[in-house]
């Protein structure tokens, strides 16, 4: 299957500082590939890069077989939406006012919302499962529920990419197992291809088909969730001790440290 984003020897400098250094990687249409790695890594830049945030980077980046240059603005909004960290920003809009914000690139100044438009809309609201208070306004939502809006208005988008820079951070556990299965059952229902940078190892092993690994600014390791649950391979990678534990009825080890990620 040919990838549906390819990233090739992209580079990027902020102020003499190489901030990403040749990075290479690529995802098919319906993936979910994590970027994980230790602080300063060059992480969240990266996500940035490939969202149009940053500008003035070197290398390529191919959309669906075109060079990422070769778009218009509107063009590349209908192929990949981005939803930043959660920090608390917050709005009056209600859940659903916010949601139809996702469908801005679909819409020509003046013009009004079309029955396609709502349908991508109830459609995202329900995969959230926010059906149920998509009347409430986002400002009387916990973090994890503001979190799942904002991911809904991002899916709303029917972008074929979705960018995500840790997604769960500052989420309590129940919040943070929401979001991973928003995003897996997105991939899964909707087709679309997910790009997330994990804090969390577990969540990123448990959820993603493959893994990139960023050190140093560059690619450290790619490979599947399997290849990477290993305690050498993440003792390298973040420079701590690590111990992987099997659990009856789970694929996957559990990954725990006696230090910080």
């Amino acid at each position: 299957m040919s990838p549906f984003i390819q990233v090739k020897d992209l580079s990027f400098t902020l102020s003499g500082n190489p901030i990403l250094k040749q990075i290479c990687i690529e995802a098919a249409q319906g993936e979910y590939i994590s970027i994980i790695g230790p602080n300063g890594a060059g992480k969240s830049t990266l996500i940035k890069c490939l969202a149009g945030i940053h500008r003035g980077w070197t290398g390529s980046i191919q959309l669906n077989k075109r060079t990422f240059s070769d778009y218009t603005p509107r063009e590349l909004a209908k192929l990949q939406s981005y939803v930043p960290q959660a920090e608390g920003r917050s709005t009056p809009l209600t859940i659903e006012e916010f949601v139809m914000l996702g469908r801005y690139p679909h819409l020509s100044a003046f013009s009004t919302l079309k029955s396609t438009d709502y349908t991508a809309i109830n459609k995202a609201i329900a995969l959230a499962e926010l059906d149920s208070f998509r009347h409430r306004k986002l400002n009387t939502l916990s973090g994890g529920e503001r979190q799942m809006t904002f991911i809904a208005a991002a899916l709303a988008q029917e972008s074929k990419l979705l960018l995500l820079d840790e997604p769960s951070t500052f989420l309590d556990y129940r919040h943070k197992a929401n979001v991973a299965n928003l995003l897996k059952k997105a991939c899964r229902e909707t087709g679309v291809t997910v790009l997330a940078v994990h804090h969390d190892i577990n969540t990123a092993i448990a959820s993603s088909d493959r893994i990139y690994a960023l050190k140093n600014a560059s690619i450290a390791f790619s490979g599947t969730a399997e290849e990477i649950a290993d305690s050498k391979k993440l003792e390298q990678l973040y420079g701590t001790e690590f111990q992987c534990t099997s659990s009856p009825g789970q694929a996957l080890p559990i990954i725990t440290t006696g230090g910080s990620l």
